[in-house]
């Protein structure tokens, strides 16, 4: 929902429909635009029905919260210009151009940027740059993970809204909250404008309410208060709405310090003679958060709430290339980032000033926020050909664009932090005027906050009367803070590396890394999904005089900006580890094993410096706006990678962890408690069902904000070591029991490789599934419980402990899901056999249970879940795609020691119609099985 007022319905955004089932407004979307040739520009018809004129006193805008580049707009013969600028909000009174009949035809004529450029053959970063020139994103002429956008994305690329108010509206509150005595007492700050569009003074009633919602639909009322103004006709006024006090509110978090508690702030002005005039209304979170450099690191340190927070996140480039922007895909982007415990987002330079529903989600799930504007070094100032030295070339444009953004977004309390550019400072003017526009209040300086209520009273100016105030501006991403804090190119490095190499002291010299990736094939089916066939073949492994691999791929890969899995001359290939790849499917199991090890190994390389060495790090980068193949953790399909779960598992707030180069264990406190009575549970497992390493710590402590060392594993320097093992790490309570991080890996000795993991896969271990479903309408939740029924064998011990044995338990869970539907009916029957090796069971609790046959004892896997579409594919239909995503699972790619089982928690929105099946496969589980629902 547009911050600004409630609309009457949008065009092309997931907005709620109208009483009648005819929408207002009829628009082509984006991403389908009737295309013309580029410098005539893209014309929208939109036809309005059932708006007629309104009565007196009354007035109808037409809104327009996002237009590339610039526009005419025709509504019943009459023009209006809708100047130039990407980033800016058009506001259009229409209440004297409607017809009494109440049908309306609406024309708009959009033009592309005056820079559109052309790509040079060898493509590039930005095209040839031109495009700079203009206040507009820069990424549609092509990067090094993106191909170029043939029409620019010119048109009408965000909501259009109607908006009927009476003489008076509201416009751009600023929501602040201060806060004093250690966050007991809070303030809550607003100034806006009111217009008064009457030609007589307007005796106006201001009325505020911040209400919070306790369970369900209960809400509680914390203020509600109302204020007499008059306004002179025809006039604007600026109003500041005397501060609310607050006792103990509660506090917005990041994700993994606390919980994400909004307030609901209605603001309605009633004028006399007329009722309700306006209203607005936006979700508030009460917090505090500061930005300062770190001495002793270098690194620029976050605070919320006085608390600092270790930056674990991700680069963010935009949803969608085509910016088929909804909400419900929002949504879904924003809780994947918190699915994997990150807690901030960096909004790169080169893509958007996200939309309001970006921010909200963000809000919603704990991910701070840091939004650059709209310069890049490729395309302002550097780059081959040599950019625009001085940015765009209309500077007044930029800060008009700039100003209005900070305006529609400032009230988030996810946004954290705004910076002038990515690896670039934006032109010397901007740059002054950013940085005085956006120049702290008083009250949130740093050291500010333990300031009186007396020093508050003293202060000159209402902090919610700055243009922000509240957050930090930063002219560039690598200064001030961020990587070596002089501009220097200090960021990255982009490719595959050793995994031990994250944790040594040399691979990264300074304290936050705005920008450091590594690879990300998606699935094979993804693959399949979004490539003619002559695109599914593997990558040619070229072995050059040196003995490293060169991954050749195909052109149609190549097209799709694959990175491989091999540096030449650096970085021996890590697919090869594993064995020659025989197929698709096998280069993209193996990549997902590759995948998993790659970005785990990062997280908890930079973890395991926590405040030592590092302030943060962001990976660049998580997502892909259309169908590429490297560095993310989620296709365009919204289907996840493994290294999604490596990352869920390294970011945990409370994690252990084996250092890859010194081979200790380590436990990370990232949380405000301390950690007592906890120890540590370490088994290794052979290929042939074996542990022969078992230890248990001693009681530990770990101090809040903390990395332990706590033990060295020995079990590689044992004389009898296997070339291939795995150890499982647990980390829990000794009161009890209760696991507070697991962490499992798969291990060679110094100088071998995984190829013995090719003979695993013949492996034929038991399995037993219970499931437990809830189905509501088109919306599924299942809770998977999978057990591996192999016999532990602790073939050598080193420090039993007899009293403790956590390996049984993954999750701590011993539920057996119920039977939810009638053993006879074929249809819809709980379990269905799909293949022979499967038997089902029933327990003594009514509960359905699946039997996975095998005849040996070991570790199952990477296992891993999908959701599909009811039905089998012929043999001709083999490829076909009957994922149904997204789907969002609590953990996955998971592996099981013998004896142990985890639940996995499963939710999705299934086609209408459909009858989905949930498919368990694995590395050395093969047979495939489903719960039909």
């Amino acid at each position: 929902m547009d911050p600004r007022r409630r609309p009457r319905h949008c065009a092309g955004d997931a907005a709620e429909e109208p009483a009648d089932p005819r929408p207002l407004l009829r628009a082509e979307q984006p991403g389908h635009r009737r295309h013309r040739r580029r410098r005539e520009g893209v014309l929208h018809l939109l036809v309005l029905h059932r708006l007629p004129v309104p009565p007196g006193n009354q007035h109808v805008t037409l809104n327009f919260r996002g237009i590339n580049y610039s526009a005419e707009m025709y509504l019943n013969g009459h023009k209006e210009v809708l100047p130039k600028g990407m980033f800016r909000r058009h506001t259009i009174d229409i209440t004297d151009i409607l017809h009494p009949d109440g049908n309306n035809l609406l024309a708009v004529l959009v033009h592309p940027t005056d820079h559109p450029g052309r790509i040079p053959p060898q493509g590039g970063q930005g095209g040839d740059h031109e495009i700079g020139k203009d206040v507009a994103t820069q990424y549609v002429e092509g990067w090094d993970w993106m191909c170029p956008i043939r029409d620019r994305n010119t048109g009408i690329w965000d909501e259009v809204s109607i908006s009927i108010t009476g003489p008076v509206n509201i416009t751009d509150p600023h929501l602040v909250s201060t806060f004093h005595d250690d966050f007991k007492r809070s303030y809550l700050h607003c100034t806006l404008q009111l217009e008064n569009k009457s030609s007589w003074v307007a005796d106006c009633t201001l009325k505020i309410q911040v209400s919070t919602e306790l369970e369900g639909n209960i809400f509680s009322v914390e203020h509600l208060q109302s204020y007499a103004i008059t306004i002179p006709p025809d006039s604007d006024l600026e109003y500041t709405i005397p501060p609310l006090f607050f006792y103990k509110p509660k506090l917005w978090w990041p994700n993994g310090m606390g919980k994400q508690s909004l307030y609901n702030v209605e603001i309605s002005v009633d004028v006399k003679g007329f009722g309700e005039s306006d209203s607005w209304s936006h979700h508030f979170g009460f917090r505090k958060i500061e930005s300062t450099i770190d001495h002793s690191t270098g690194g620029r340190i976050f605070k919320v709430n006085g608390e600092p927070i270790f930056i674990r996140g991700g680069n963010w480039i935009l949803s969608d290339g085509l910016l088929r922007l909804t909400k419900k895909r929002y949504m879904t982007d924003i809780k994947f980032h918190a699915d994997m415990n990150f807690n901030m987002l960096r909004c790169w330079g080169g893509g958007l000033a996200e939309r309001p529903d970006f921010y909200h989600f963000c809000d919603v799930y704990g991910l701070m926020v840091w939004q650059e504007f709209w310069i890049t070094g490729d395309v302002d100032g550097r780059g081959i050909p040599v950019s625009n030295p001085n940015g765009p070339l209309d500077h007044d444009l930029f800060l008009l664009c700039a100003r209005d953004t900070v305006k529609l977004l400032r009230n988030y309390a996810s946004l954290a932090l705004w910076v002038g550019g990515n690896e670039q400072v934006p032109p010397i003017d901007i740059n002054k005027a950013l940085k005085n526009d956006l120049k702290l209040h008083p009250m949130f300086v740093s050291n500010q906050a333990s300031k009186s209520e007396k020093h508050l009273s003293e202060e000159s100016t209402d902090p919610s009367k700055y243009l922000d105030g509240t957050r930090v501006y930063v002219q560039g991403s690598m200064w001030d803070g961020f990587a070596n804090g002089k501009g220097d190119f200090t960021d990255g490095p982009y490719e595959i590396q050793y995994p031990e190499s994250f944790f040594k002291d040399s691979f990264y010299k300074y304290g936050f890394n705005p920008e450091v990736g590594s690879v990300g094939i998606p699935v094979a089916a993804t693959i399949r999904a979004t490539m003619p066939p002559e695109g599914w073949s593997i990558p040619i492994f070229k072995k050059r005089i040196d003995g490293y691999i060169e991954e050749v791929p195909n052109p149609i890969w190549d097209y799709h900006k694959f990175i491989p899995y091999s540096k030449p001359g650096k970085v021996h290939d890590q697919i090869e580890l594993y064995g020659h790849p025989k197929d698709l499917d096998d280069f993209c199991e193996k990549a997902q094993l590759v995948n998993y090890v790659q970005y785990r190994a990062l997280l908890e390389g930079w973890t395991s410096f926590m405040w030592t060495k590092f302030t943060g790090v962001l990976i660049w980068k998580t997502q892909n706006p259309w169908t590429g193949l490297r560095g993310q953790f989620y296709d365009h399909l919204h289907d996840q990678t493994a290294g999604f779960y490596g990352c869920r598992c390294a970011a945990e707030p409370i994690h252990v962890q084996l250092n890859l180069a010194s081979y200790f264990i380590e436990v990370v406190n990232t949380t405000a408690d301390e950690l007592t009575d906890v120890a540590v549970e370490i088994s290794v497992w052979d290929l042939d069902g074996g542990s022969p390493y078992y230890k248990v710590t001693e009681k530990i402590v770990v101090p809040p904000k903390k990395v332990k060392q706590i033990i060295e594993m020995k079990y590689p320097k044992m004389k009898d070591a296997k070339p291939v093992y795995f150890l499982l790490l647990k980390l829990f309570r000794l009161s009890d029991k209760g696991i507070l991080s697991r962490n499992f890996y798969w291990l060679h000795l110094p100088g071998k490789d995984y190829k013995l993991l090719e003979e695993y896969q013949q492996k034929s271990i038991p399995l037993r599934v219970y499931s437990e479903i809830s189905v509501s309408g088109i919306r599924h939740k299942l809770k998977m419980t999978v057990e591996n029924k192999s016999k532990k064998s602790l073939t050598k011990s080193v420090h039993p402990v007899s009293t403790i044995d956590l390996v049984g338990d993954v999750s701590g869970s011993h539920d057996i899901g119920k039977e939810t539907t009638q053993e006879g009916n074929e249809s819809g029957s709980l379990w269905r056999k799909i293949r022979s090796g499967l038997s089902i069971a029933r327990s003594n609790d009514n509960s359905r249970t699946l039997e996975v046959n095998g005849t040996d004892s070991g570790v199952a896997f990477f296992l891993h879940f999908s959701v599909h579409a009811s039905g089998s594919a012929t043999a001709k239909e083999k490829y076909n795609d009957t994922r149904i995503l997204p789907v969002h699972y609590s953990d996955n790619y998971f592996s099981l020691t013998p004896g142990e089982k985890t639940a996995i928690d499963i939710s999705f929105e299934a086609p209408p119609g459909s009858s989905p099946r949930v498919v368990l496969r694995g590395w050395n589980h093969h047979l495939d099985h489903a719960v039909v629902i």
